[in-house]
Parts: structure tokens; C-alpha cells; sequence
């Protein structure tokens, strides 16, 4: 799994599990849906900003969002150090 794919997958989880359809992420995020979808589904590249925007809107830290995604490479087999 790429770091593009763990970084879809652990967003679109943080989104079900705070309760947000696409929509309602977009609004509280000021996203488009439809650049959220494509995050969702690995056919877009996020940017930085973006992707802060997404972290802050879903309710969690940064850190958080790194360990999540960290967790999920490791599931993943992806050899990374942080």
C-alpha cells in the first residue's frame, strides 16, 4: 500500500468515524466534495494545506492523524520510520 492509499484509507475512516458524509466533511473543511472523493479514492494527490484543512475539520490532531496513518502502513507491510 502506498503512502497515498494509508493516507485515503486513514482519512475516509476518521471521517465514518466522527459521523461525516463527504458533504458535511466539505463544509466544515471549506473542501469540495468532489476533491474529497478523489482524495477518498486515491485518484487525487492532497496538498499539505488540504490535508490540514481535512485533519482540523475531522476534530483531530495532527499527531494523531500521523499515528494513525502510521499504524496503517505498518498493517500495510510499508517499511517506514518516524
Amino acid at each position: 500500500m502506498s503512502i497515498k492509499q494509508a493516507t485515503a484509507l486513514t482519512l475516509r475512516q476518521l471521517r465514518n468515524e466522527v459521523g461525516l458524509s463527504q458533504e458535511q466533511l466539505a463544509r466544515k473543511s471549506g473542501i469540495d466534495r468532489t476533491y474529497i472523493s478523489g482524495v477518498e479514492r486515491s485518484v487525487r494527490n492532497i496538498t499539505l494545506d488540504s490535508l490540514e484543512g481535512l485533519i482540523d475539520a475531522l476534530g483531530v490532531s495532527s499527531e494523531e492523524f500521523i499515528n494513525r496513518l502510521h499504524i496503517e502502513l505498518i498493517k500495510q507491510g510499508h517499511s517506514c520510520s518516524v
